[in-house]
């Protein structure tokens, strides 16, 4: 659970950084999220959640 808000928040600020640099426009980051939400309703939301939190699994394996 831990893992899951704290990658929420950091592809929010992403996306608001790039929003804010002017990369990606308003409705596309619009877009990008609602994509998001629909992805993960759908059958392949917990494998890339598993994914996810094995690739976080990982990295602090490799940084200990």
């Amino acid at each position: 659970m831990a893992v899951t808000v704290s990658l929420a928040v950091l592809f929010g600020i992403i996306t608001a950084v790039l929003y804010r640099s002017r990369a990606v426009g308003f409705w596309p980051a619009v877009a990008l999220v609602l994509f998001g939400f629909t992805l993960s309703s759908t059958g392949v939301g917990p494998a890339i959640n598993q994914l996810l939190t094995n690739l976080v699994t990982a990295l602090s394996n490799a940084a200990s």
